[in-house]
């Protein structure tokens, strides 16, 4: 029996959050409400939220020896997450952002430094800390190390889910250990150049042979490809606070869906919930919820259709 139900390797950050009551124009000024430390990071939120729904987590990655890097240490102890395999640089600020947020709407602006003392090598990954995971979640940054450790998993037969939303050099050396891509929905665009975003998508899961290929579309919800159909799923509306670590939350809960095998429409129904719900909260994972949360929410709340994939929704629970 596997230790881990999953393992990520990849980002966290302490952002600093300021909560401004409307953005202002280009070099204005305004007053603002509020100013607070968050602990977030693409790959850390994603397994904050695994381990909330109760998943065996274990979290790879980097941190500084500041006091950003205490609070983002801090953060994780308690949640259940394996921290055996996290590295304390010395002498390295962590990752941090500062994120504006305009009351208004939720929306939310990002200023975002990370120092190359964080990096994470190919050499510090090793097969001991991959092997015994039943899933492994990644995303795009320290290339080199991160697709050593989807080389490993696949190796042994483990699924890799990935979470990209830009292009980074020698991506193209990961994406053939990927089988659950989920990218942001500029990225196929960018990537192949292809201006049609769901032909872009296909392109990539045809070269790459991915079996699954998915888009999130902020407030509009995700899409998929699987099987030769695509699959999508509408977002909730909810009382948005914070748009902050929606998608990191999004990817946590699908890969909760992905080890619990639920239908692709279920899945990205779920994970379209777990990321609204964090949305009713300040902070990168200020709204983490259970999945009883979720499914209750998935009975009740009106949903937001993406206009120009409206056409596929429901196709697939017809065939």
């Amino acid at each position: 029996m596997s230790r881990f139900d999953v393992t990520g390797i990849g980002l966290n950050a302490t952002d600093t959050v300021i909560l401004v009551p409307h953005f202002p124009p280009y070099a204005g000024k305004v007053a603002f409400d509020e100013e607070m430390y968050s602990p977030g990071g693409q790959v850390a939120s994603a397994m904050v939220q695994c381990a909330k729904l109760g998943l065996r987590t274990k979290y790879i990655g980097t941190v500084g020896d500041d006091l950003r890097g205490q609070i983002q240490i801090e953060s994780l102890q308690g949640t259940g997450i394996n921290l055996d395999d996290v590295q304390i640089r010395k002498g390295c600020p962590n990752q941090t952002a500062y994120i504006i947020i305009d009351r208004t709407t939720g929306e939310r602006t990002v200023f975002w430094n990370r120092e190359d003392c964080l990096r994470l090598q190919p050499e510090e990954i090793e097969e001991r800390m991959i092997r015994d995971t039943l899933l492994l979640h990644i995303d795009g940054h320290d290339t080199p190390a991160v697709e050593k450790g989807a080389r490993i998993a696949r190796g042994h037969g483990i699924p890799v889910t990935v979470d990209v939303d830009t292009i980074y050099p020698g991506f193209e050396r990961v994406l053939p250990y990927v089988t659950h891509l989920v990218a942001s929905s500029e990225f196929p665009v960018a990537w192949t150049k292809e201006k049609d975003p769901l032909k872009a998508l296909d392109l990539i899961q045809r070269e790459y042979r991915i079996p699954v290929a998915a888009m999130t579309l902020g407030s509009y919800g995700a899409l998929a490809r699987v099987g030769g159909e695509i699959v999508y799923s509408p977002a909730f509306v909810v009382n948005c606070v914070d748009t902050t670590g929606a998608g990191d939350v999004f990817h946590g809960a699908f890969c909760y869906a992905v080890l619990k095998e639920m239908p692709m429409m279920e899945a990205l129904t779920f994970s379209n919930a777990m990321a609204a719900l964090n949305c009713r909260a300040m902070g990168a994972r200020g709204g983490i919820s259970t999945a009883e949360d979720a499914y209750r929410l998935m009975e009740k709340a009106e949903r937001r259709v993406h206009p120009d994939y409206a056409s596929y929704l429901g196709q697939a629970a017809k065939k």
